[in-house]
């Protein structure tokens, strides 16, 4: 009667996962993805682990304190100095030491004779004017 009382930690199931025996097949594959996930962390600069440590962390799921790790080489490599020499060769517009690479540009202002105006036909639109008749045609929003 007080049975739907207790808490659910006080349970009778054994709900732990236990850790099964691999077989040699994923022994195998293991090693595989073990060898390949070390590649591609060389590829990073990321120090590579053993296998001892890919089985508990990739495949087991187990998280493990971190380490320190040592300090990384930053010699540049091949590819880093041709990027430098072309950034010598071809400077940027901003290296070239102008202040105002981004400043705003004037707006063109009209300076002829040829346009008298500006009229509004319908629904806002703006119309250069050119001749006294043209400007006529637009008062009586003929097109």
């Amino acid at each position: 009667m007080t049975m739907h009382l207790t808490q659910p930690y006080l349970t009778t199931l054994n709900t732990s996962r236990r850790k099964q025996k691999p077989t040699k097949a994923k022994l195998a594959q293991w090693r595989e993805d073990h060898r390949v996930f070390n590649k591609e962390n060389k590829r990073l600069r990321i120090p590579a682990i053993t296998f001892e440590e890919y089985v508990d962390t990739v495949v087991y799921g187990k998280v493990s304190k971190k380490k320190q790790f040592t300090k990384i080489d930053t010699t540049p490599t091949l590819g880093q100095e041709r990027i430098a020499e072309f950034k010598n060769k071809y400077p940027s517009k901003m290296t070239l030491g102008s202040n105002n690479a981004c400043a705003k540009k004037e707006s063109p202002k009209y300076t002829g004779t040829y346009v008298k105006g500006v009229a509004t036909m319908h629904k806002s639109n703006a119309v250069p004017v050119v001749d006294d008749q043209h400007a006529k045609d637009l008062a009586n929003m003929r097109r």
